[in-house]
């Protein structure tokens, strides 16, 4: 799937787990199981819970509210470059509109579908729906960093960050017990995503792949 794949994998170390939960184009990906159709979908959100941190917004975009118990730390200068900057600036939102919908347990969650499109918010569902099955959420510490941005005269771009996920874990909702992993060379993931400018001028993920392990990201 599309992140947190270590995080994920804390998930299937119960008695009962018998679904390998990975990143989209890592080396260990397993079919994701069927899930309902995002197009058209008209669900009502779930109560979130009381926000600590809100995303800005702006124009149309959804408004993004998370917990105190999450952190983020964008390591990513601006460019200079308008177009470039705005890549980075969607996708740090994208990132958090993920969350929100594990979160709030609501695989449809109509902010992270502002972001995603096509292949990436399939994905997406089904990545947010193993999170609800397992009645699990995310906590902890996330820092985002070696950002390389590309954008394209048609309006295309692509866009490759590492994550270090060593200070981020699996959280359970019905005993608000915290899954406290390791840190290892897994620890540290990188993402190829890629994207395009909409007609409201957001950069949208069209596909996003990641790797676990991977040398470019290790401290």
């Amino acid at each position: 799937m599309n992140r947190r794949p270590t995080l994920l994998a804390a998930l299937a170390l119960t008695a009962t787990a018998a679904l390998t939960l990975s990143a989209c184009g890592s080396d260990d990906d397993t079919p994701a199981k069927d899930s309902d159709t995002i197009a058209g979908a008209d669900t009502g959100d779930k109560k979130s819970p009381s926000p600590a941190t809100s995303a800005p917004v702006s124009d149309d975009r959804p408004k993004i509210e998370l917990p105190s118990d999450l952190s983020y730390t964008f390591d990513w200068p601006k460019t200079g470059d308008k177009e470039k900057d705005a890549v980075l600036a969607d996708s740090e939102q994208s990132i958090k509109a993920v969350d929100q919908a594990i979160v709030k347990q609501n695989a449809l969650d109509k902010a992270y579908l502002y972001y995603y499109e096509g292949e990436a918010a399939a994905e997406t569902q089904r990545f947010v729906q193993d999170y609800v099955d397992h009645k699990a959420a995310v906590t902890g510490s996330y820092r985002f960093y070696a950002p390389e941005v590309n954008v394209g005269k048609d309006g295309t771009a692509s866009l490759s960050y590492c994550e270090d996920q060593g200070k981020a874990f699996v959280k359970y909702l019905e005993t608000n017990k915290i899954k406290k992993t390791e840190v290892t060379a897994k620890s540290y993931v990188i993402y190829h995503t890629s994207l395009k400018k909409n007609d409201k001028g957001v950069w949208v993920i069209q596909k996003i792949v990641s790797q676990s392990g991977s040398a470019k990201c290790q401290p």
